[in-house]
């Protein structure tokens, strides 16, 4: 079978996945983040604002991610359809 050739992304596509895919790491981060709050928190004899940082965390960083990926995948892809126009695309085999 001949080798086929990604010429160019759809950047609404990309910006897109690539943002629920940093929202899905924000949400990791974001439990990690709410962890060390609450341990935080009891350390300091205040447990109830340990929790509200951490739950304030989660969706801080969830939002953050997903924005930020929204914005880096929109330029990956601009990026990449330049590339790819002057040198040629990534070639690939659909085996």
């Amino acid at each position: 079978m001949a080798m086929k050739t990604l010429k160019k992304l759809d950047v609404m596509s990309v910006a897109k996945i690539y943002s629920v895919v940093m929202a899905i790491f924000g949400l990791i981060a974001g439990i990690f983040i709410s962890l060390f709050g609450a341990t935080a928190g009891a350390l300091f004899g205040s447990v109830m604002a340990g929790v509200g940082i951490g739950i304030s965390a989660i969706i801080v960083a969830v939002i953050v991610y997903a924005v930020a990926g929204f914005i880096t995948g929109g330029l990956i892809a601009i990026i990449y359809n330049f590339v790819a126009k002057k040198i040629g695309g990534i070639k690939f085999d659909l085996k």
